[in-house]
């Protein structure tokens, strides 16, 4: 049976006023309140929490009063941080060349709406192998682990003030040990008018199109961070970007005008383009900007793309255009392989554009970075598989389904 962590966050509202610097203004000038702390109840439990079998933690709290600039609402975040000695004194930093004194870490997944909190378990366990470095020899067979949440506000910048801790509470796991990799580059969503179907769906190819990673870029190796991308056409609709399909929690949208993008604002505006064309979306999610720059080149419009391999004797099984209604660079396909099975990505009744290369595995699929006249794709793994490909870049991209 699957073990659950469900716990309560309970905040109790202290207001603080933050005074303004002159006296005579105080009456004009926005104040500050904020919670002073807010309590974190034991994680109701029967036994340990098996971090191998149970998948998920779940952490919920009750609707909190919002921080309160000038009487209105200022939306905090939250972040977990777990410690396996519960003294909370150095935060563990994967790309820091020495951790020495580090005794928590802090899940890269922050919270800022809803009254509940699905935390992978495989997460924890990873950052409890990174931060204690264990060996198969020495990873114990229980750990407790202790666990606040910080919340904060964050102005443009990324900066915290007002930054508030629950109390610790700890909880019993069952650590397994596994070859530590780095983690697979973050990837963020497209959705709005000027995508695919344009109707703010969230079925992947239709809905929704997946972005980019950059060939040759570097990312982090804890968090997967970095630069992502997308080239295509946008007709002046409007489009957000998210991080996951189930939640508007982390999103991109448009500030006072174009060229202005803010992260994590539910009242911005869609992104809307100033003339239809094609475009380059950047989104670099660990320095945390985003571009909207005309596309340089030019691309041909092609009247269909297919997948083609051993399992149809080469010929073409047709993908389907992701826009309707607009110029088209994005096609996919949902597929059932034999492991084997050899595939490429060309245009629907010719040979004279396709795309092969060599794949490269991810937690959930596989990419790359599709060659012209390149190798054949190789399915590894059997299974049903989403395929997403851009004509534009010739990124290929498998999602196990």
């Amino acid at each position: 049976m699957k073990t659950i962590f469900k716990s309560t966050v309970l905040l109790t509202m202290g207001l603080a006023a933050v005074l303004t610097s002159c006296k005579d203004d105080n009456e004009s000038n926005p104040t500050l309140t904020q919670p002073t702390q807010f309590v974190l109840n034991n994680p109701a439990v029967n036994g340990n929490i098996d971090l191998e079998k149970s998948k998920t933690v779940t952490l919920t709290w009750s609707q909190p009063t919002p921080y309160n600039d000038f009487n209105t609402p200022v939306v905090p975040t939250y972040t977990v941080e777990m410690s396996p000695t519960g003294s909370f004194t150095k935060a563990f930093d994967a790309n820091a060349e020495d951790n020495t004194g580090a005794d928590y870490f802090s899940l890269d997944e922050t919270y800022s709406s809803g009254l509940e909190v699905v935390v992978n378990t495989e997460t924890v366990n990873r950052s409890l192998l990174q931060l204690c470095g264990w060996t198969e020899a020495t990873t114990p067979a229980l750990q407790d682990v202790a666990i606040r949440v910080k919340s904060a506000i964050r102005d443009a910048s990324f900066r915290e003030y007002g930054v508030i801790y629950s109390n610790v509470v700890s909880m019993k796991t069952v650590p397994y040990y596994i070859e530590l990799k780095p983690a697979d580059p973050e990837i963020w969503w497209l959705i709005g008018g000027d995508i695919a179907d344009g109707s703010w769906g969230g079925e992947m190819g239709k809905c929704v199109i997946a972005m980019q990673t950059v060939s040759g870029a570097e990312y982090d190796k804890k968090s997967g961070q970095g630069e992502i991308t997308w080239t295509g056409y946008l007709a002046g609709s409007g489009f957000k970007l998210k991080k996951t399909l189930s939640s508007w929690d982390e999103q991109w949208g448009q500030g006072d005008a174009f060229g202005t993008f803010v992260e994590n604002d539910g009242g911005s505006g869609n992104i809307t383009v100033p003339e239809a064309g094609l475009y380059t979306v950047t989104l670099n999610t660990a320095t945390h900007t985003l571009t909207v720059d005309k596309f340089a080149g030019s691309a041909p419009v092609y009247g269909g793309m297919a997948i083609s391999g051993s399992f149809n004797d080469w010929g073409d099984t047709e993908m389907t255009p992701c826009s309707a209604g607009w110029e088209n660079h994005d096609w996919y396909i949902t597929y059932e392989f034999a492991a084997g099975d050899e595939v490429k990505i060309k245009e629907a009744g010719s040979w004279d554009f396709n795309k092969g290369g060599t794949l490269v595995n991810t937690a959930d699929g596989m990419y790359t970075y599709g060659e012209t006249n390149g190798a054949n794709l190789v399915i590894a793994e059997s299974g049903s598989y989403f395929i997403l490909f851009n004509d534009i870049t010739g990124y290929i991209r498998f999602i196990k389904q």
